[in-house]
């Protein structure tokens, strides 16, 4: 990097704090904190749930797979993210709006009170956050190693930078800083993406090497199909049924992107938006990194720094520190989202119930612990950055597809279904226990089952066991032991159905004597 790198760079950073200072006045409380207070058009929720999807991770961890491996990376990650959204935005996407606007919640789990019970929501809350630290913390190790390759600052250093500045916009201005500054990094990721793109068909062509001629060269062998390696059916299958929950509310940042529009139906269409952009836009990100084998020599055994090298040696200054921005602005996305999910799972749901004091905050008390809790959150993570690559989480990639993908499951099953009619039965014991069953699933198969396996268990078994197990549980105890009472089929219906419709009769409760239930207006 030179000056004029550093100046892109350093523009970027300032940009981001002004419109963080800029939403501070669109913040008057913690609903306009944490959920834009619903007034959020469809099309920017679309493109923040799209851009707070992303980190650097894609490039690093996901370039080494591309450069391995090829176009699996695409098949395997981007496609499924996309083809779960599409689902969701029928199957979920509408719910979940109708938490904040009928249920008026300002954090996607605090609806799991009345849902099931109180030890049910501070289960998933407590686990949420803690997983949300590691994989948040994945990202910030993911960003600083790139910089790292860029300037030569140490990993601690960068990992430092960047937290700091996402704390301060999104600190200040809540989820209309996060969402405006996405829509930015979305612009920027656009020029950075093209650029990077045209000078590796370039390069290719000064190589004699065609646009589809490359697939042919020896050094792509095998990268043209679509399941390779550790990247198989079961992985495919799996990853798509872990990404149907986890992009649309499980891992929590996204759902406040459906809660912060102004009506279901828009958050349907925010959904979609963000589905079709994972569909065509990767492809433009992953064909230089498919390439790659061709025009530069990995240091890294995985391939993770392949993209870093890649961009160093084919782009002009300027240009380089625009793809490099482009890097900051997907990782600052999703961290600065993620930092706001938790901030209010802790202030709307945990909070309450530790302190006497927290349950009686007025709107500038319940602002201000938002703020902390934001904070806080952003420095434990950047704690867990420091370790990542320590013997307990072994390297970036492996947090994020194992730990994060595997542990999903089983915090998403009793959230997500919850919100759905088929699943009225399932109450507290199925809730619990296929969440405790779901950790221990991950535990046994990643750890003592894998120790003890030749070889160890396979990555698509890693990672899909613990949310068959959950979700098996979830089903087969609501079945046996069904607690759909009349108070909680109620919540089911409010977020079932909208405005005069919802004072529908509720449904029988599974245990009910005479198999009926007087028609009853939900509170």
């Amino acid at each position: 990097m030179n000056s004029l790198d550093w100046a892109v760079l350093i523009g970027y950073f300032g940009v981001m704090i002004a419109i963080g200072v800029w939403s501070h006045k669109r913040v008057d409380d913690v609903s306009d904190f944490f959920t834009a207070g619903g007034k959020m058009p469809w099309w920017l929720s679309g493109i923040s749930h799209h851009m707070s999807g992303y980190s650097a991770v894609m490039f690093t961890g996901y370039a080494g797979i591309a450069y391995t491996y090829g176009v699996t990376s695409f098949i395997t990650w981007s496609f499924p993210i996309a083809l779960g959204i599409a689902i969701g935005s029928k199957l979920f996407a509408p719910r979940v709006n109708r938490l904040r606007s009928r249920l008026h919640v300002a954090s996607p789990l605090e609806y799991l009170k009345n849902r099931y019970n109180l030890g049910t929501q501070q289960a998933l809350a407590w686990s949420g956050m803690l997983l949300k630290i590691v994989d948040v913390g994945a990202k910030w190790a993911a960003i600083a190693t790139l910089l790292s390759v860029f300037t030569g600052i140490s990993l601690n250093q960068g990992i430092l930078i960047t937290g700091a500045i996402t704390a301060v916009y999104c600190t200040i201005g809540g989820l209309w800083a996060d969402a405006l500054t996405e829509l930015g990094q979305f612009v920027i990721q656009l020029l950075a993406g093209v650029a990077m793109f045209v000078a590796v068909v370039l390069k290719l062509s000064d190589k004699g090497i065609g646009f589809l001629g490359a697939w042919d060269e020896p050094a792509l062998h095998g990268h043209g199909k679509p399941l390779v390696g550790p990247y198989g059916t079961v992985f495919l299958l799996a990853f798509l049924f872990i990404k149907l929950f986890e992009y649309n509310g499980g891992m929590l940042n996204q759902a406040q992107r459906y809660m912060a529009t102004g009506s279901p139906r828009e958050a349907e269409r925010s959904a979609r938006l963000s589905a079709i952009l994972w569909l065509v836009w990767p492809i433009v990100l992953f064909f230089p990194m498919w390439m790659s084998p061709l025009l530069v020599q990995a240091e890294k055994p995985d391939g993770s720094d392949a993209y870093a090298l890649m961009t160093e040696q084919l782009l002009p200054h300027g240009l380089l520190g625009l793809v490099i921005v482009g890097f900051f602005s997907h990782t600052m996305a999703m961290c600065s989202s993620d930092a706001n999910a938790i901030a209010a799972v802790f202030t709307r749901d945990v909070a309450p119930v530790l302190s006497r004091q927290a349950r009686g905050w007025n709107a500038r008390s319940g602002l201000i612990a938002a703020r902390v809790t934001t904070v806080v959150f952003l420095g434990l993570s950047m704690a867990v950055a420091t370790q990542v690559n320590s013997p307990a989480f072994k390297d970036i990639i492996t947090v994020v597809i194992k730990w994060v993908a595997g542990l999903m499951g089983p915090i998403a099953i009793p959230m997500m279904l919850g919100l759905l009619r088929p699943f009225r039965r399932s109450g507290p014991t199925a809730a619990l226990t296929s969440w405790a069953m779901g950790l221990l699933a991950f535990w046994l198969v990643n750890y003592p089952i894998n120790w003890s396996v030749d070889g160890g268990v396979p990555l698509e078994y890693q990672v899909s066991i613990p949310l068959a197990v959950s979700l098996v549980l979830y089903v087969l105890i609501g079945y046996l032991k069904p607690e759909d009472t009349p108070e909680r089929l109620a919540i089911i219906e409010r977020v079932n159905t909208d405005g005069d419709s919802a004072a529908a009769a509720v449904p029988a409760p599974a245990g009910a004597a005479d198999g009926t239930v007087s028609a009853r207006t939900p509170e």
